[in-house]
């Protein structure tokens, strides 16, 4: 039987990694469900928290000081 491998696009990525944050998911499940170990999810939990705090720094002295 061939299996259909669906690629990791940003989008898919962006999905999946919410779900596990909103807790949809568990990191168990989703490590059995898309063949990943704990810690690659992790990384990629981490890294879209990192990108988010990214985004949404500003540069504005009058919204950092609020």
């Amino acid at each position: 039987m061939e299996q259909h491998f669906k690629p990791w696009t940003p989008k898919r990525n962006a999905a999946f990694v919410i779900e596990v944050m909103h807790g949809e998911t568990t990191v168990a499940q989703a490590s059995r469900s898309f063949d990943l170990v704990p810690s690659e999810i992790g990384t990629r939990v981490d890294d879209a928290n990192q990108g988010m705090g990214n985004a949404l720094r500003t540069k504005h002295p009058e919204v950092e000081e609020h």
